[in-house]
């Protein structure tokens, strides 16, 4: 809009005194603003002497400024500041150098004594008020004050002809901005009517497609609760194995062959029956989006009906429409307005998630039926599994009683003859008892010999030999006959341990011979298992 803001200069009216110093009114700052700026650029007027100084180049007659009559001796205009009035008044004396005391203005008459000058406006100082006289300012002030008065008229004439040549400028310019901007937003209305209408036939037809596959996945919703009553009897059997192997003892709690075919059995059916519910969760879940799509169509499709029937409206609104009104409110953004592409991507958005539920309801339905069949084959192979670890954990526990009971007799015999070696050890070592006696007593007799003949001889020596030598071999004999009474305590934990582990092995041969394999024989048929 800076276009039409051209510089008046050259429309100015000859005769001002700042002609050529004027400055454009800038459009987008305060007038109090400009004024400070206009008094900063232009020059103000020189005080030399008692000539007053208009601006370079401006003479007295292109100013327009009246021509005075009365001037002082130099011709500059007497109501203009002069060069004195920087400078307080000389002091009136006598011949003899002392101070007049000639009737004044001032004088020790007055009630006070002034000194006024340049400095006056600072210090605030004024003529003294007396009964004579009611004077307040002085004459240097009253020429800047006349000074003042003329520069403020001429900027502010200078500041009324920028804004009347600006408010014309902007006046014609605003017109035709007004006129052109109304016939593009008419034309961009237009384009958005089109888009309305094009995206609202788009919808008409993705609502007709959802309702066709609501009403296909409902069929087969009803087909799933039928089949789901098929899995009771086999998981039925599973449980019933499992429960009865956990009564088998402690040893044999393991996790064997058959424990894990039968907890695959059963994870088979669990998860089966649990893909099924699932699968069925999951058709309800489906027909909930697909229904919850619809809608969202539906309302979408509502609402680009109205927004068809509204953008209709605006396009066909002219300056001379009957229905036109001030709406000061509308120009605000309300915070949940939408941007363009916002408002095609959701509508996009919907319609890329019509497509994708439709495609994953189609999928769902054909994965339906193929699990269906998958499923049946799997349980019945997996109770092939599941007797074939059974029949073979059978023989491997039969095997191991068998071995069991053949250590047994095993052990028993070895009882028997460590308690014999222990017998004879216990006696081994009695008989040291004499030796050591002999050999000690010998040693105590020696010790009554008389002074020198109290001698370390060499008998004294072999006799402590044959005492040291019959404590090792008393000691060697209760090791053994320590390690023969441990070896013996072992055997019988062992024996304990055997007959524990042959009555455990007869225990599980009885549950899973008698009971689980009998209870298998009445898994369900393949047939059975599809649900027909």
């Amino acid at each position: 809009m800076a276009a039409y803001f051209c510089s008046p200069v050259q429309q100015t009216q000859p005769g001002h005194i700042y002609d050529d110093h004027m400055e454009e009114l800038h459009p987008c700052i305060g007038e109090e603003e400009q004024v400070e700026r206009d008094k900063l650029r232009s020059p103000e007027p020189t005080v030399s002497g008692t000539y007053c100084y208009l601006p370079k180049n401006v003479s007295q007659e292109k100013s327009g400024v009246p021509q005075m009559q009365v001037q002082d001796g130099n011709g500059a205009p007497c109501y203009l500041p002069k060069l004195q009035d920087k400078f307080p008044p000389p002091k009136a004396t006598t011949a003899e150098g002392q101070e007049s005391q000639k009737m004044g203005v001032t004088g020790p008459w007055t009630t006070g004594h002034v000194d006024w000058g340049p400095l006056a406006e600072l210090t605030r100082t004024r003529p003294m008020v007396d009964k004579y006289s009611i004077t307040r300012y002085s004459e240097g002030e009253w020429r800047k004050h006349n000074a003042d008065v003329l520069k403020g008229s001429d900027k502010e004439t200078h500041h009324a002809k920028v804004v009347d040549h600006n408010g014309r400028q902007c006046a014609t310019f605003t017109v035709a901005d007004t006129n052109k901007t109304q016939n593009e937003n008419t034309k961009r209305l237009s384009h958005r009517v089109h888009d309305v209408y094009r995206w609202k036939v788009e919808l008409e037809h993705a609502i007709s497609t959802m309702s066709d596959e609501i009403n296909t996945l409902e069929l087969q919703k009803q087909r799933l609760k039928t089949a789901m009553g098929v899995l009771h009897m086999p998981e039925s059997i599973a449980g019933e194995c499992l429960s009865q192997r956990t009564a088998r003892l402690e040893p044999d709690i393991v996790r064997d062959k058959a424990e894990e075919e039968l907890i695959k059995e059963t994870a088979l059916i669990g998860e089966a029956r649990d893909f099924m519910g699932r699968m069925l969760k999951q058709i309800e879940e489906q027909l909930q989006h697909n229904k919850a799509i619809k809608k969202c169509l539906e309302i979408d499709w509502s609402d680009k009906k109205e927004t068809y029937d509204i953008e209709a409206i605006n396009v066909g609104l002219r300056n001379t429409s009957k229905t036109l009104l001030f709406k000061p409110g509308a120009t605000r953004f309300p915070d949940v307005q939408s941007t363009p592409e916002s408002w095609e991507h959701y509508t996009r958005e919907n319609l890329n998630q019509l497509e994708e539920e439709c495609k994953r309801s189609t999928e769902l339905r054909h994965f339906l039926d193929s699990f269906m069949s998958d499923m049946s084959r799997d349980l019945c192979m997996q109770a092939d599994c599941v007797d074939t670890a059974l029949a073979m954990r059978i023989a491997e526990t039969d095997e191991a009683r068998q071995r069991l009971e053949n250590e047994l007799l095993k052990t028993l015999k070895c009882i028997a003859d460590t308690e014999k070696l222990i017998k004879d050890l216990k006696q081994a070592i009695i008989n040291q008892d004499p030796a050591m006696k002999i050999a000690q007593t010998r040693l105590d007799n020696r010790m009554l010999r008389p002074r020198q003949e109290n001698c370390r001889d060499i008998p004294q020596y072999e006799l402590v030999d044959e005492v040291k030598s019959i404590s090792k071999n008393v000691s060697a004999l209760k090791g053994q006959l320590q390690q023969a009474e441990e070896s013996l305590c072992g055997l019988v934990t062992m024996r304990a341990d055997l007959e524990q582990e042959i009555i455990v092995k007869r225990k599980t041969l009885q549950i899973d011979r008698d009971r689980c394999q009998k209870i298998r024989s009445y898994y369900p048929s393949t047939v059975t298992l599809t649900g027909y």
